[in-house]
């Protein structure tokens, strides 16, 4: 359905292996662990509701994980650029979440979502053509990379070009291809990217190049991308990365709306944090909180990466914030 939800450290990076672990317990396999440094003050207990809304990241603790996208240096010209640059303006995070339940919830294929998207925003208008010639648009092995690869499609088709859409799978396969020119295009995400030509150029223990400022990372990101031969276009507002979501009920009961709030309000017993089990450890999930915003939550349940039990937890009271995908369709408000 979704891209992976992103754990890996990166976004604070600057924080120590020892910090990352202060005040956070570790999870179990399942059920609800109490952090090791226990919470002070009375907490937000779960409030149930159908209806999932993410807290704002006041003091970015997330990576900027926007989606942008990556060309093939030798297909690259400025008008096949200035196509795939139309999508990224068309895009933000609101419309990622309505493309994403289009395909997730209401069923309708990653073609049909991206042709009727790209009709409501006039997409093509003012699109030049380009040199033409046949185009192949890879994508990921989940919905919203396919569904981004079909608007791609459109703009590129609306350049003149003859092009098909080919799901390949994971980074590992398809950031390859797109470097011996397999295929001429694919949707990305910039943080993750970044920090994937990163690795794969420096080792896993290279220092990480994203970070919450996007113009930063985008930056770092096209020097990667220029020494293997990918070229990066316009970034989006559109983001998908780790975020954490509470109930609209639960938001509106204790006046939470960012996590800023969340910690300021809720840090204490009552309060249950639901993400996957390596969460307590993460930068990008529970350590960070604690370091970032020093939300101390009373008690942590090991579920899934965002998945259906951890939005299961919350709409059903078992937790009082999980973590999510900033672009899930769960997150659509009709």
């Amino acid at each position: 359905m979704h891209a992976r939800i992103r754990l890996a450290v990166g976004a604070a990076a600057a924080l120590t292996a020892a910090g990352l672990l202060s005040g956070c317990g570790g999870a179990g396999s399942s059920g609800t662990d109490t952090p090791e440094q226990q919470a002070s003050g009375a907490g937000c207990a779960p409030v149930a509701g159908d209806q999932l809304m993410v807290l704002a990241d006041d003091k970015k603790q997330q990576n900027s994980d926007n989606v942008i996208p990556a060309v093939n240096a030798d297909a690259a010209n400025p008008q096949l650029l200035a196509a795939l640059d139309k999508v990224s303006g068309a895009l933000d995070t609101p419309k990622l979440v309505q493309l994403n339940k289009a395909v997730d919830v209401d069923r309708k294929t990653p073609k049909t979502a991206a042709e009727e998207f790209a009709s409501a925003n006039n997409l093509t208008a003012g699109i030049a053509k380009g040199p033409g010639g046949q185009l192949v648009v890879g994508a990921a092995n989940f919905s919203e990379s396919e569904t981004l690869a079909e608007l791609y499609r459109i703009a590129l088709t609306a350049a003149g070009y003859q092009v098909r859409v080919q799901q390949i799978g994971s980074r590992e396969l398809y950031e390859p291809a797109l470097e011996k020119g397999e295929i001429q295009v694919v949707p990305e995400y910039a943080a993750s990217m970044a920090e994937f030509l990163n690795t794969k150029a420096n080792g896993s223990g290279a220092k990480p190049v994203a970070s919450p400022d996007l113009d930063k990372t985008v930056t770092a990101l096209r020097a990667a991308g220029d020494k293997v031969g990918i070229t990066f276009g316009k970034p989006s507002a559109a983001q998908d990365q780790n975020a954490f979501a509470v109930t609209k009920a639960f938001s509106d009961k204790y006046g939470v709306r960012t996590l800023s709030e969340l910690a300021g309000k809720c840090s204490g017993q009552a309060t249950v944090l639901a993400g996957p089990p390596e969460c307590p450890q993460r930068v990008t999930c529970q350590a960070g909180l604690v370091q970032v915003y020093n939300f101390q939550a009373g008690s942590f349940s090991s579920l899934d990466a965002g998945g259906p039990q951890t939005k299961n937890a919350l709409k059903t009271g078992s937790a009082s914030v999980g973590l999510v995908l900033s672009s899930d369709a769960a997150l659509a408000t009709s």
